[in-house]
Parts: C-alpha cells; structure tokens; sequence
C-alpha cells in the first residue's frame, strides 16, 4: 500500500496545526482538570472563616469524587444518547452552575453539596473529551492523545497555582475563576464544534457492572482504589499540617503537579517499554507509600512535607498513566465500559480518603492521616501482585498510546 508516506506526511506538523475545534476541547480539559487541585490552597482559608474542621472541609473532594465516581457509569448511556458536542455543553454548563454557586456560599454544607454537582458535571466532559479529540484532530490517533494527555498535565499542574493566586484575595476566587473560564469554554465549544453524530448502538447502564466480573478488572480497580487512599490523603490533608498561606500552598502543589505532568508523558512509557507494565506499577506504588511513611514520621517538620509532595508526583504521574492503559487491556470488555466501571471503583477510595484522613488528623494525630495512606498504597501493591496470572497478557500489547486504533481510543474516553 502506498497510504504510509502521506500519513507520516500529515502527522508532523498535526500536533501545533489542529482546527480551532480541537483546540477549543483542549482548552475546555485544561480548565476542568485544574478542578482536581483547585481547591487546595484554599482548604485552610475557608477552614477559619467559615469556622469548619478539618474533616468537614475534606468534604469538599469527596462530595466531588463520590458524585463523579457514580456519574461515570451513566456518562457511557448519556453521550452514547446525546452526542458527544451534546454531552460537553452540558457538563460545561452543569460545572458553570455549581462552582457559581460554590463561591457565592455562606456554609461549609453548600460548598460540599455544590462540589457534588461540580462533580457530575466534571464526569460528563471528561468521559467525552478525548473521543471528541480523537474525532477533530489531524494528524492520527498517536497525535491526538498527546493532546489530550498534554491538557491533562497542564491543568493538574496549574489549578493549584490559579487556585492559589485567586485564593490570596479571596476563597471565593477560585471558584468564580472556573465558572468564568469553563462559561468561555462553552462558548468556543458550541461556536467551533460541529455537531457529532449519535452511536449506533447505545451503551447499556449495567455493562459496567456486568464487566466488573472479570477478576483482572476487578484486581486494577482495588489497586486504584487503595492508592487513591494515599493520593487524596496527600492532596486534602496535606494543606493543614504546611499551615502556610494559599499563594505559598499553590507553588507547592504546582510542583506536584509538574512532576506529575512531566513523569506521566514521557517517563512513564519509557520504564514500561524497559521493565513491563505490572512491575514499574508495584515499583511506584511502593515509592509512594515509602514517601507517605516519610512524610508521616516527620509531619512536624515542613521542609519535609514540602520535598514529599512534590516528589509525590512523580511517583503518581507514571502510577496514573501505567494503570490506566493496563485497565484497557484487563478484560475482554469495551474499553468504554472498563474504563467505567474502573473509574466508580477507584473514585471510591477517592471519595473516603479526605474526610477520613481529616477526622484522624483532628481527633486522634497529625502524623495518622499519612501512615493510613501509606499502608492503604502498600496493601494496594499486594492486591495487584495477587493477579499478576490474570493480568500477564497487558505487556503482550504494545503501549497504547502507540498501538490503539481510533476505534480503541474513542471507545476510552472516559479513562
């Protein structure tokens, strides 16, 4: 066949030379991903003036993460019914709404339930985003994911700083900043978009369910779920015994979050490709349950919590993508529908995690909050050496990123 030079051709130039409708998604992901650390830098802030503990502001990520944990087994029957432009405007305006209303609250309880509805709103874009990517893009699949996961990186890295900017002049900042930024991406999104067509087929509300039978999908989403004890231990906990102020927890987690961008593009896939998926997974699971222990044992000394933060992120940077693509190979199941039934797995360890390690900070030691999150991330790397057996056939695949078909990708869209 002669279709390989012009491929090669087109892919070179496709990553800067996109149509604004891709750009206009990819500036829509970087808005919503800052909604992960956003709210960091001002935990603390909105703990005194509003008079909360905190496990009662912790509630603000797990309100988030429960409701978006539950959101991602319907956003497969949602866009799968509505269309994928569909399905992005109305996440856009559902997060429009809710983080409005967050930062126009008076209690502690309505930023909690407000966050909730962030979260269902953050559930249906993210779910829809990559496929749209992957259908406005130029330049083929390998492209279009580089996009997206560069998005990705670069909003995890900057919702703490914005966050943290905002923060300084008002707790209230941040949350009006995201309703302003995700109102112009709605706008870019409806005017630069065309309409996307519906599946053939819609997506049943129980094949998440039905696709959790497969015990090495099943063993990747306890893993998930016992490192995010350690993951939202260290970003909704962490802030309280720093007690510095919200410019200065911002910085912080801005570094968190570039080592986390940088670790998950281009180191992740380099350890894979040498040592094997399942392997660099338990390796940095174990890494970052030592850096929980570290930072545990030293709670006191700020210094110290400052270097395991954000020496956190490299660690979680090649945890995240390395489980995610294994989560596409486990189960002879849709990728769709595994990445679904994954997601509500792992969110719930998510979902508990912040309230948790804030009660354990507040009634019983500063230093408990990140043993729990140590031993939680350790346990995690037991339970996926369990089903090395069933999940052996993830390194007879070459990495995603190089090997998918587009098929593949759009159908892991909500990964």
């Amino acid at each position: 066949m002669t279709a390989a030079p012009p491929t090669e051709t087109l892919e070179r130039p496709s990553i800067l030379h996109q149509p604004r409708a891709v750009w206009a998604v990819a500036f829509a992901c970087v808005i919503a991903f800052m909604g992960i650390g956003l709210v960091d830098p001002i935990l603390k802030p909105i703990a005194d003036q509003l008079d909360a503990s905190p496990s009662q502001v912790s509630l603000l990520f797990t309100s988030y993460m429960a409701v978006m944990g539950v959101a991602m087994l319907i956003t497969g029957a949602v866009s799968s019914r509505l269309g994928a432009k569909r399905t992005l405007l109305a996440g856009l305006a559902i997060i429009v709404v809710f983080s409005a209303l967050a930062g126009s609250s008076s209690t502690v309880g309505q930023i909690v339930g407000f966050r909730g509805g962030w979260g269902l709103g953050n559930a249906l874009f993210i779910a829809t985003a990559l496929a749209t990517i992957v259908g406005a893009a130029s330049g083929g699949v390998a492209s279009s994911i580089i996009l997206y996961e560069a998005a990705l990186g670069i909003g995890i890295a900057t919702g703490p700083l914005v966050g943290g900017v905002l923060g300084d002049i008002s707790w209230r900042g941040p949350f009006f900043g995201v309703a302003v930024l995700m109102a112009v991406a709605f706008v870019s999104i409806m005017v630069f978009l065309p309409a996307t067509p519906k599946v053939a087929r819609p997506t049943s509300l129980l094949d998440p369910f039905r696709a959790l039978r497969h015990r090495s999908l099943l063993t990747v989403g306890i893993t998930a779920l016992l490192y995010n004890f350690g993951f939202f231990t260290l970003l909704a906990y962490t802030p309280f015994p720093l007690g510095m102020g919200p410019h200065a927890i911002g910085f912080i987690f801005f570094g968190w979050g570039i080592c986390l961008a940088v670790t998950s593009v281009f180191v992740a896939p380099v350890l894979q490709r040498r040592f094997g998926t399942l392997p660099v997974i338990s390796a940095a699971l174990v890494a970052f349950a030592a850096d929980l222990a570290v930072m545990a044992l030293f709670t006191e000394h700020r210094p110290v919590l400052v270097v395991g933060v954000i020496a956190a992120g490299a660690f979680l940077g090649i945890n995240n993508t390395l489980i995610t693509e294994a989560v596409m190979l486990a189960a002879p199941v849709e990728r769709g529908t595994a990445s679904a039934a994954y997601s509500f797995v792992r969110f719930g360890g998510g979902a508990v995690a912040p309230w948790l390690a804030g009660k354990l900070g507040e009634s019983v030691s500063p230093h408990l909050p990140f043993w729990v999150g140590a031993a939680a991330t350790a346990l995690g790397v037991v339970v996926l050496s369990t089903g090395r057996r069933v999940l052996a056939h993830v390194d007879e695949h070459e990495p995603a990123s190089h090997s998918r078909d587009e098929a593949e990708v759009l159908s892991a869209a909500d990964a």
